[in-house]
């Protein structure tokens, strides 16, 4: 069964009259550093990938999957197995910016209370 709009929220909560509500956007002003827009939204189409700015992670098959190293800012999800090396890699490579004096965030989700 299908439901008209009418039938689940369609009608004016101060006349009661139906079919006369419409949607209105409201812009909140919002000064949270998590909000901040560094650049203005572009079309995907103009991007021009070849310009990004890679930091070799240092093992060559992983830049090599990565399309030439670490995308300043990007988030990487890497998924696999228990036990196939992904905390080994992603520690090295952390510890390899570290040294340099780079910021590193590294997050995990998937490991037991025991780890």
């Amino acid at each position: 069964m299908r439901l008209d709009h009418r039938q689940v929220g369609g009608r004016c909560g101060e006349c009661q009259a139906w079919g006369t509500v419409e949607e209105t956007g409201t812009a909140v002003a919002r000064t949270t550093a998590a909000t901040t827009v560094l650049e203005p939204a572009r079309k995907i189409a103009d991007v021009d990938a070849t310009t990004a700015a890679f930091l070799p992670t240092g093992v060559d098959e992983l830049d090599r999957v990565l399309g030439g190293g670490l995308v300043p800012g990007a988030v990487i999800l890497l998924a696999g197995e228990p036990g196939v090396g992904k905390s080994t890699l992603l520690l090295d490579v952390a510890a390899k910016f570290a040294r340099t004096g780079q910021d590193v965030l590294y997050v995990t989700g998937e490991e037991s209370a025991a780890r």
